[in-house]
């Protein structure tokens, strides 16, 4: 290998390095097939058009969405595994990254690593196919806000339109019936102080939300039979 070709190869791994730090992503090639995934982190707060304290561990939408755009507009990637442990977050945010992710024409998969909670959900069954670890969780609730809010019938209403589109969303790309989510978003029984229920790794497969339990050994054979099928 010449000068150039190693100057080139140090600058391709110092943008790697950097995209990965900055925005959670970067593009895997190294696989037996030389294929090319590429790795979404979402990872702590999903962060909406408010910026979160600075102090916060959050994922961006305005980074994620042009990123998503420019993978589907990209033939030489083949797939995308996203892997998760937020704790939800701006909720148009989140709905806007799972459609996106929803809507891309390669391959997908999701891993729920350490929990993937709120606006999570509709996040991690926005792929093609979903693993939650062991221990993983996942938390279903109502919609929460923070600030004044209006003390009417219209504020009431518009609640549960926001919950209508993330329970759509949720229950139209699981095996889980709106109904049944629902139920477990207004359960009274566990938490203590809120509504809502929280799902540990299997009871998340066994109520329809996730297809199944693995890890990322899983996650990446999944992903490589997906492509598969897709170039048969």
């Amino acid at each position: 290998m010449n000068r150039d070709e190693k100057k080139t190869e140090k600058e391709i791994e110092e943008k790697n390095d950097e995209k990965l730090e900055e925005y959670g992503q970067i593009t895997l090639d190294e696989n037996e097939n030389r294929r090319k995934i590429h790795l979404l982190s979402i990872i702590g707060e999903v962060e909406g058009h408010e910026n979160a304290p600075g102090s916060s561990k959050t994922t961006k939408y305005d980074h994620v969405l042009p990123q998503l755009a420019a993978l589907e507009d990209n033939d030489q990637v083949e797939g995308m595994l996203v892997l998760l442990n937020t704790s939800g977050g701006d909720v148009d945010a989140g709905l806007a990254i799972a459609e996106m992710i929803a809507s891309l024409s390669m391959p997908t998969v999701s891993l729920v690593l350490g929990g993937s909670h709120s606006i999570g959900v509709p996040l991690a069954v926005s792929t093609d196919y979903s693993f939650i670890v062991p221990t993983g969780t996942m938390m279903v609730h109502p919609v929460r806000m923070t600030g004044m809010v209006i003390g009417a019938a219209q504020t009431y209403e518009y609640f549960e339109m926001i919950q209508d589109r993330i329970l759509s969303f949720a229950s139209g790309h699981s095996q889980i019936a709106y109904d049944q989510l629902k139920k477990l978003m207004l359960n009274t029984e566990m938490l203590t102080r809120d509504l809502g229920t929280v799902l540990v790794g299997r009871e998340a497969v066994e109520q329809g939300l996730i297809n199944e339990v693995g890890g990322i050994r899983e996650a990446f054979s999944k992903l490589h039979q997906l492509i598969d099928q897709r170039k048969q």
